[in-house]
């Protein structure tokens, strides 16, 4: 799936988290801030990567501000944003 045009999700209520989605030309820029990076930020970039492969996205940039999300929402927020910059 390619990514066409940029595209935005969620929040940044607690518990939520802000993604931003950009066309790019080579591989996955990630982006992720949050307050527990040091404990959690491995382990949720693996939830962003997986995600975007499993929906076979190869190219993007991708911006997150992660508010304290656990796996689903993170997950649920990734999809709904390449379908949305996808459409």
């Amino acid at each position: 799936m390619s990514i066409a045009k940029p595209a935005i999700c969620g929040s940044l209520q607690s518990n939520d988290c802000f993604v931003r989605i950009y066309p790019a030309e080579t591989g996955i820029e990630l982006e992720l801030s949050s307050p527990v990076y040091k404990q959690f930020g491995k382990h949720m970039e693996n939830v962003v990567r997986d995600t975007l492969k499993q929906m076979q996205v190869a190219n993007c940039r991708i911006v997150i501000e992660d508010k304290g999300a656990l796996d689903y929402t993170i997950r649920s927020r990734v999809e709904t944003v390449v379908k949305r910059a996808h459409e």
